[in-house]
């Protein structure tokens, strides 16, 4: 994004006018939290409750059609057994408001949401045990499996052809390949391309079509402490990334962000994978291409952060948290070989399905 379009930075003045105006909530305490390009805050007002203020950056506020979307698929996940957040209308019972606020950068307009708030912490901050790599794999196809069965005026928003963070748009990495220049990685990246050109573009007819979240990470998924010692999956957050792409791309992308927080980021997909597969078997081409495709998530996330953080060097710390884990196990991965890494993961789930 340019200035212009940067990260919303509304001050707590300006969210407690808010509250007050579109709510009728006095606001007691207001506490940032971690967002890519929007500015997220933890409201909790006098007359009891917490919640989410989720203000969007001027650029995606563009958009409110397809963030109206996101939020009725939030709500649709939730009627049907998930956990995720669902809006709070404002008193004249709208689900958003359009907020035009200077914040710093003049002027501008600004989508403004009140969120319900869901307990629990990330799942980056607890160990990642068999069990919960097994639930976090078929919490990701049950979402997948509920929003196939979504109905909207306007799903073919989703269809975002050019949207550089798909699993159907890798190709597009190629226009950011600057820069990596002068890094050992750059090959690496255009090795994983020509794969997936080569594996999975050709056999992509033969994928079963759905509409993805997209961003099943370690930061937008919240867990509990369960009954057994262990924990529960108790939040799915972030649907900005939402689009109309295939199964098999969602369970690329959990490989790859629960990869990131593993100690033996190799033992990951076998556990992911059952998990999966309890809910949504994979078919012939799909096995197929999961190594490339989780190999290309890696690609994607690396690059888009670092052409992210030339454009603000002052968010480097929240851009990079996955690039720095991920250059690594990139490379061991790629090291590592198709033949060997499927073995592992599939093996794997096999003894775990039994």
């Amino acid at each position: 994004m340019s200035v212009m379009n940067a990260q919303p930075n509304f001050s707590p003045s300006q969210v407690s006018e808010i509250m007050k105006r579109l709510y009728n909530l006095t606001a007691s305490e207001i506490r940032p939290l971690p967002s890519y390009d929007d500015q997220n805050l933890y409201v909790v007002p006098t007359e009891g409750g917490e919640y989410v203020l989720k203000i969007m950056n001027s650029e995606d506020s563009k958009n409110p059609t397809i963030i109206e979307l996101q939020t009725h698929a939030m709500s649709f996940l939730y009627q049907n057994g998930l956990p995720a957040q669902t809006a709070v209308p404002t008193t004249s019972g709208q689900l958003m408001s359009l907020e035009e606020i200077d914040c710093g950068y003049g002027c501008q307009k600004y989508l403004v949401r009140l969120l319900t708030y869901l307990p629990g912490v990330t799942i980056s901050k607890v160990p990642f045990t068999p069990k919960l790599l097994y639930e976090t794999g078929r919490t990701a196809a049950r979402m997948d499996e509920v929003l196939q069965k979504m109905v909207h005026p306007h799903l073919s928003i989703l269809e975002r052809e050019n949207f550089i963070w798909s699993l159907s748009n890798v190709c597009l990495l190629e226009e950011y390949m600057s820069v990596l220049d002068g890094d050992p990685l750059q090959e690496v990246v255009k090795s994983v391309i020509d794969q997936y050109k080569n594996s999975v573009i050709p056999r992509r007819s033969n994928f079963r079509k759905c509409i993805n979240h997209g961003d099943f990470n370690d930061l937008n998924i919240l867990v509990q402490p369960d009954d057994d010692h262990g924990y529960k999956i108790s939040g799915i957050l972030d649907f900005a990334d939402m689009n109309s792409g295939y199964y098999i791309n969602e369970l690329a992308i959990t490989i790859m962000y629960m990869m990131i927080e593993h100690p033996d980021p190799i033992a990951v997909g076998g556990p992911v994978l059952a998990g999966w597969e309890s809910v949504f078997p994979l078919n012939k081409d799909e096995k197929n291409c999961l190594y490339v495709l989780v190999l290309s998530r890696f690609c994607q996330s690396l690059v888009m952060a670092r052409y992210s953080v030339m454009l603000h060097p002052e968010n480097e710390e929240y851009l990079m948290t996955t690039s720095r884990k991920g250059v690594k196990i990139l490379q061991k991965v790629w090291e590592l070989g198709k033949e060997h890494v499927e073995k592992v993961w599939f093996d794997h789930a096999a003894q775990l399905c039994v």
